[in-house]
């Protein structure tokens, strides 16, 4: 009888782990190949060798990218090279983003910058620069105000938060205020590792403000990109291994009231609204095992998404530009500016496609 049970339970124990395995599989696409869709007029901006995880662009054409993401399991082309924002002006038509400076006493060789948010602040005009940094792997919020008469980073503020332990992208809301995607529950790699292979929906979004720190949704795999909707009513959220994209209402308390889920059987990564239309702008992996696991001979793709008319009953979604990875590898995100679409990767270049 005790051979049985223990036959029993041994199928039991391979059952579940095949069930998981496939479950993995199914959320990181691991069989997934790219279906190559073109944009004409596609140019590789110059300098950037080593990512454009994140892009944020004010009104003027202005265009922040955070170059130089490493994480310990992913590929790093200039792994001894802290990260920088770059500025890139799109008006008059360079290729040639240039290193922004950053104050005196902000330490830069520790500096490893992941996804970004812009704050304009009505009164007076003030432009702020949220950064989710990640020194010695920890997350830290980085707050800047920006100076265009000097292209320099004044850094004001580090905001740390248990809640805040491992910050994917972010939002601003205020000059100290913000909502933060966070995906992974554990702190070690190995338990962030077994996390993604058993597929724990612990993660979520968290508001903060120096009064009043919160999680406010919860339910994620791993939350990822985070955007707001350009009358500010609305926060868009991706879930990079579920695929979704999530609707939220924003309530005067912060809170945050779902609406809808789209799923784009892809994952999700960086969001962005077009400033004029509403569109929201995806950077997309078809495959993870080939964004983590890199070969040369098998390089990870890249994906472009659009969604028009998303509060809609029936939004709009198409994929508007797909590499196999012979121009771009890894794309983390996709904005555009007057007929102009950026596209940057998570540790590769970045590229530039007129869409009028």
């Amino acid at each position: 009888m005790g051979k049985l049970l223990k036959i029993t339970l041994l199928g039991a124990f391979l059952a579940l782990l095949g069930e998981r395995i496939m479950n993995f599989c199914h959320r990181t696409k691991v069989f997934n190949e790219v279906e190559p869709v073109d944009l004409p007029n596609c140019q590789l901006l110059k300098g950037i060798e080593a990512g454009a995880e994140d892009i944020e662009i004010l009104p003027n054409g202005l265009a922040f990218i955070s170059t130089g993401l490493k994480y310990p399991i992913m590929k790093s082309f200039a792994p001894d090279e802290p990260g920088q924002i770059l500025l890139l002006d799109l008006k008059d038509g360079g290729l040639s983003p240039t290193p922004l400076r950053i104050s005196e006493g902000f330490d830069t060789d520790s500096f490893n910058p992941h996804g970004m948010s812009l704050y304009i602040n009505e009164e007076d005009g003030a432009v702020y620069l949220f950064v989710v940094n990640h020194p010695q792997l920890q997350s830290v919020i980085e707050i800047f105000r920006f100076v265009q008469e000097e292209n320099s980073l004044i850094h004001l503020k580090s905001v740390r938060h248990e809640l805040l332990n491992s910050v994917n992208d972010i939002v601003a809301l205020g000059p100290e205020s913000f909502y933060a995607t966070i995906d992974y529950y554990f702190d070690g790699l190995s338990m962030k590792v077994v996390e993604l292979l058993v597929g724990l929906p612990w993660t979520g979004v968290v508001y903060y403000s120096p009064g009043d720190v919160r999680k406010v949704v919860k339910g994620y795999y791993s939350g990822n990109g985070i955007t707001m909707s350009n009358d500010k009513k609305f926060i868009y959220v991706a879930d990079v291994t579920a695929h979704t994209i999530s609707v939220y209402e924003k309530n005067k308390d912060w809170s945050l009231t779902p609406i809808k889920e789209i799923d784009l059987d892809t994952l999700v990564d960086n969001l962005s609204v077009d400033p004029v239309t509403g569109d929201i702008w995806i950077g997309a992996h078809p495959n993870a095992y080939k964004l983590f696991i890199y070969n040369p001979e098998d390089l990870p793709g890249s994906e472009v998404y659009r969604i028009q008319n998303i509060h809609s009953d029936n939004p709009i979604i198409t994929k508007v530009y797909a590499n196999n990875g012979s121009v771009i590898q890894g794309s983390s995100c996709a904005s555009v500016y007057e007929g102009k679409l950026l596209v940057g990767t998570v540790y590769h270049r970045a590229l530039v496609c007129q869409l009028e």
